[in-house]
Parts: structure tokens; sequence; C-alpha cells
């Protein structure tokens, strides 16, 4: 299971890209939404979660993913469930993915350390300990992180090829013409 976690101010093609790709590599995916289950994107795109934070019940998963944007990225920080998700991904050993801003959130946490990472510029600073990438996407152990909105397709074939393998990959990013 994979869950992403969307807020209010997300970037939107941030989750809904590799949502996508996710999906179409048979990768069991369920959306949480912050504080309900309709969320309003950064650029006014309203989607609806699968499930509202408060009916998570169980925050152990393979993989948790956290889009970037603003004010969602704040949004994800202020969030309870959010926290004890990435808790028990560190705890579990599972995956922990973050694009543009959201990785902030794993910096301020103090996760980075010693990790390679990257994230949206100007949020370089809120990577505490890490070091800084010039990657686009960049896999260090079990973190992901991602530049931007411009690398959303990159970073979702990543996880396919982590969970997946580089040969379903491979495959779907023929599929999809991403070459």
């Amino acid at each position: 299971m994979i869950y992403m976690f969307l807020a209010n101010g997300m970037e939107e093609i941030e989750a809904l890209c590799p949502l996508d790709i996710m999906r179409r590599a048979g990768l069991e995916v369920t959306t949480v939404g912050i504080g309900g289950r309709e969320i309003t994107g950064a650029h006014g795109i309203t989607v609806k979660a699968d499930i509202a934070d408060l009916e998570l019940n169980d925050a152990s998963a393979q993989l948790i993913f956290l889009p970037g944007g603003m004010p969602g990225t704040l949004n994800l920080a202020a969030s309870d469930t959010v926290k004890n998700a990435i808790d028990t991904a560190l705890k579990n050993d599972s995956y922990i993915a973050a694009i543009c801003a959201a990785p902030s959130i794993l910096g301020d946490m103090g996760i980075l350390r010693g990790k390679e990472a990257i994230c949206y510029p100007g949020f370089e600073d809120r990577l505490t300990g890490a070091k800084i990438s010039d990657k686009r996407v960049v896999l260090d152990g079990k973190i992901i992180t991602a530049a931007g909105m411009g690398v959303a397709l990159d970073m979702g074939l990543l996880i396919v090829e982590i969970l997946c393998g580089k040969e379903a990959a491979a495959e779907l990013r023929r599929a999809v013409i991403a070459d």
C-alpha cells in the first residue's frame, strides 16, 4: 500500500501525475485528504481523496508520498497524521517520497541529515543536514526527493522502478511516450 497525502494548496501535477503513473503500474495507492476528502490545489483544481485523514487507521505503508506546493506543504507539515505516517515509515524502513517544497518537511524533522536530496529552488536551507543534489530526482536509501512539477513524471517512474522493477518502469515510460 502507498499513501499519498493531499492538502489544500498542493501543487496538483506533483500529486496527480505520480498517482496516475503508480496506478498504471498496478500499485495500490490510497489518497488521504488532510482535513477532509475534498482538496483544492494551489491552482483551483479540486480533487476527491479516497479517504480523509481521520479515516486512516494504520499508517503502515510501503511508501508515503508528499506532494509540494504552497500552502499545501505547510498544511502537510501541520498535520499530525502526516507526521505519524512519516514516523511509521521510518520505523518500518518504508520509502518516503517528497517533491518540490515538501522535502522541507523531512528536513525540518531531521530526516535528511547525511542524505543527498533536492527540492524546489529556494527551499534548500530547509533541508537540514542534507547534501544538496544537482539531480532533478534523487534516491538516497529509502528517501526519494524531487525538484518540482517538471519532474513529477520522472519521480513517478522512479517509484515504479523501485517497487515494480526496471522493466516495468521502462515499459510504462514507452507507453506514455516519456522519451
